[in-house]
Formats: structure tokens, C-alpha cells, sequence
């Protein structure tokens, strides 16, 4: 499988031919471009991505620059597949938000599995606050959590759409972490019994009694059979070989394979309801 380490590799290994091919050493196109030499190396070895200006540079100190417009097109494939949250969100929450609705217009059928959390278009506004929050005081960048909030709760108008197919699967862990307050998830948990009940919708949910077949490592959206979309603290990763497209596929089938549907899904949000609400009224009662 393809991923985004062989990829910045591949394109070292083009860089590393333009320069043999000008018959220059590491160190004089280092020197011809100002750069210290070890720039040259990692970037030959795929240990540091090249900008778009880092690629000009070395096609013209190449005399190669018929292979500019190619290398680009490389390296901008190659920043889609994985995009720091740090440069995606410098900015604010919001335009992010605004990128992921005009991907969402695009696409038809959704299918997501997450094992930590509510997926964005389920969540109430509140929820959705908590989680903005959580990333503006780790990547520590500017406070704009009303407008992205508005902008989520703007984007789950896409769930009232006819043309529109969604399958959700998640955890029963997901309903149970404390990522928000408990009167929030309450109102998450009433969310997510509504949703249910769409016709375009499918929710299920694993429950903790339940054998997996397939570990739930992480969340993952598939986007028609068109894209993968991965979150790590770091970044977001957008999956679009074939071969990754059908492992993430399969690995959807077989997690949606073993969740609970219908009123059993429904049981297992009541189960984790009473629950909460049992642990918050023997909180208040404790005072």
C-alpha cells in the first residue's frame, strides 16, 4: 500500500536523477542554491518535503526545468495526502469547516467509523464547541469556535438531503468518554436517536460485548469510493490509491457487519444514558 513516507521517497529519487543527470554533487547544487547541504540529502531521501519554490530552484539548477510543472503536480498530490493541522487551521476553525462542506456537496455516499468521538455531522452545537475548544488549546491557534460552530451545524443541512446516503458506525466507547460535559452528551445522546430515524441515515453502534473481527484503530470517513480521510493528532491524511480505497472498504464492512442497528442500537444509548445521568445524580447528591 502506498503511503504518504513512499510517496515524499519517490519524489527524493526524481530529484536525486535531475541532479545526476546534471553531473552536479550534493553539496555544489547545495551551494548554487544557497542552501546547506544536508537539505539536499533529506529532501533526496524523502525526510523533508520540498516546497513549491524548493522544486523551481532545483529544476532550474538542474537544467531541467521541463520537469517543473510534473515535480509540482507530484509534490501537490502529495500535500493533499497529508496536510498538518497546524498549516490546515492557522488560520481558524472556520475555513476548514468551509473546505469540508464543498467536499461534502460532492459526495453522495458516506460511510464513517469512529471509536472516539461523535463524527461532525452528527453533533449538537454544544458538543461540537467542546471539540473546537480541544483544538484551539492544542494547536494554539486563533479563537474562532462561534463561526466554526455555525459552520458545522450549517453543514448537517447535507443529512436532509434525498440524494444523500450516510452509515455511521461507532463505538460504544464513543458514547462514553468524557470529552464534553455530562449535560452536553446527554443532549448528544437525544442527537443521535433523531438522526437515526432518517430515512438517508444508517447508525450503528458496537457494543462493548461484542467481538470484534477487525480492531477499531482509528476513525476513518470513506467519501463515495473516491477518497479516505484519516485524522491523526498531526494531520489530516486523504487516501485515494485504489488498493487503500478497498482496505478501508472491506475494513468498514466488517466493523458495520458486527454493529447493532434499529432498536438495538437505540438500547445501547439508553444504556449509556441512564448511566451518565445515574453518575450525575449521585455527583449532586454527594454535596
Amino acid at each position: 500500500m502506498t503511503t504518504v513516507h513512499e510517496a515524499r521517497t519517490a519524489l527524493g529519487k526524481r530529484l536525486r536523477k535531475l541532479r545526476q543527470a546534471a553531473a552536479l554533487s550534493g553539496r555544489q547544487l547545495a551551494e548554487s542554491l544557497s542552501w546547506p547541504a544536508s537539505k539536499i540529502s533529506k529532501l533526496e531521501n524523502g525526510r523533508q518535503t520540498p516546497t513549491d519554490d524548493d522544486v523551481r530552484g532545483w529544476t532550474r539548477a538542474t537544467n531541467s526545468a521541463s520537469e517543473t510543472e510534473a515535480l509540482l503536480a507530484s509534490l501537490h498530490t502529495l500535500e493533499l495526502q497529508h496536510t498538518e493541522w497546524q498549516r490546515q487551521i492557522r488560520t481558524g476553525l472556520r475555513q476548514h469547516q468551509a473546505e469540508i462542506a464543498e467536499l461534502n456537496a460532492k459526495t453522495r455516499l458516506f460511510r464513517a467509523f469512529e471509536s472516539t468521538f461523535i463524527p461532525g455531522l452528527l453533533q449538537t452545537a454544544e458538543y461540537a464547541r467542546a471539540r473546537f475548544a480541544q483544538s484551539i488549546h492544542v494547536f494554539n491557534v486563533p479563537n474562532d469556535v462561534d463561526e466554526a460552530v455555525n459552520a458545522r451545524v450549517r453543514r448537517q443541512e447535507i443529512l436532509y438531503r434525498s440524494d444523500k446516503q450516510f452509515h455511521f458506525v461507532l463505538t460504544e466507547a464513543a458514547l462514553r468518554y468524557r470529552l464534553c460535559a455530562p449535560d452536553v452528551m446527554l443532549g448528544q445522546f437525544d442527537r443521535l436517536v433523531s438522526v437515526s430515524a432518517l430515512p438517508n441515515v444508517r447508525l450503528g453502534i458496537i457494543g462493548f460485548e461484542t467481538p470484534y473481527v477487525v480492531a477499531p484503530a482509528h476513525g476513518f470517513w470513506l467519501l463515495d469510493d473516491d477518497r479516505v480521510m484519516v485524522e491523526t493528532f498531526s494531520a489530516e491524511l486523504n487516501l485515494a490509491q485504489p488498493q487503500e480505497i478497498a482496505l478501508y472498504r472491506m475494513i468498514f464492512d466488517q466493523l458495520a457487519g458486527v454493529a447493532s442497528y434499529g432498536r438495538a442500537a437505540r438500547a445501547i444509548i439508553t444504556r449509556a444514558v441512564d448511566d451518565l445521568a445515574t453518575e450525575v445524580s449521585n455527583e449532586s447528591g454527594s454535596f
